[in-house]
């Protein structure tokens, strides 16, 4: 059993901060090692201090509960055990059954509070701790919006939530027509002035984007941009080319040649011999 277990709480309400650390007073194996009124100095104090568990409201200005722990999986660090804090019961209790460990209504009651402590012992003591971050890497996974409601929302009504933050389609808009492109068939992308064409197998397809909203969509240990103006996908690469003047060019599968410029260069170079 985990004797004595670190709890930070986190709440940008003074009074919810107070009363849930008077409850967590009476429970001899939680010390409260810190408390932190926004989502930021959650994020700092998470970690510098460690702590392993932590009760985190998710109704913040600035960063919420989820964005908290999309940060710290951004700067690749531990993330403790979570426990939600929130006040909208409705969705929350079917959202969380799901994937978070445990979370507490506010006003937060002590017989719950109870429980929830329960869990968290149990996860230290069966060592599922990894089971847990899986679960919250998940639920966070897609939560880089601040409308926890609608978060919530989704989640309760059991929509899937996509473990890869990246898409497995594109939609491309032609008039009125949608057409979904397998994101594993598009093999290279390149400007044309404000259009994209996206080719994939036999077909190009235009679509209005930019060049930098397609590069954010596209999963980047697939996808390498290798000229101002022209994305590509590794799996279709053939080969890298370099020439006497100094050029390189790539040679994808089709036959299709394309220059790769100078300030992308090692960037293709270590995508191609991976």
């Amino acid at each position: 059993m985990q004797t004595n277990i670190k709890a930070l709480i986190v709440d940008d309400e003074p009074l919810a901060r107070k009363g849930l650390a008077l409850r967590l007073a009476e429970f001899d194996h939680v010390t409260v090692i810190g408390e932190c009124q926004n989502g930021l100095d959650a994020v700092t104090e998470i970690v510098q201090s460690q702590p392993d568990l932590v009760f985190l409201d998710i109704q913040m200005p600035g960063l919420n509960g989820f964005q908290v722990i999309n940060k710290l999986r951004e700067l690749q660090q531990p993330i403790p055990l979570i426990i939600f804090v929130t006040a909208y019961d409705t969705y929350a209790i079917k959202a969380f059954d799901i994937h978070a460990l445990d979370y507490v209504l506010k006003p937060v009651d002590d017989a719950r509070l109870q429980e929830a402590l329960e869990k968290v012992e149990q996860v230290f003591a069966m060592h599922q701790e990894g089971e847990h971050k899986h679960k919250l890497a998940r639920l966070v996974a897609d939560f880089t919006g601040d409308d926890c409601e609608d978060i919530l929302r989704r989640l309760a009504a059991g929509e899937a939530l996509d473990t890869q933050r990246y898409p497995d389609v594109l939609a491309i808009k032609d008039g009125t027509e949608v057409t979904r492109v397998p994101i594993s068939d598009i093999q290279w992308i390149d400007a044309a002035g404000d259009y994209m064409c996206v080719h994939a197998g036999d077909s190009t397809h235009i679509m209005r984007r930019t060049m930098k909203e397609l590069e954010e969509e596209l999963d980047p240990r697939r996808f390498v941009r290798v000229h101002r103006s022209a994305i590509v996908n590794i799996a279709y690469v053939k080969k890298l080319v370099s020439h006497v003047s100094g050029e390189y060019h790539l040679v994808l599968e089709n036959g299709t040649e394309l220059k790769v410029s100078r300030s992308h260069r090692d960037r293709v170079k270590e995508m191609i011999h991976h």
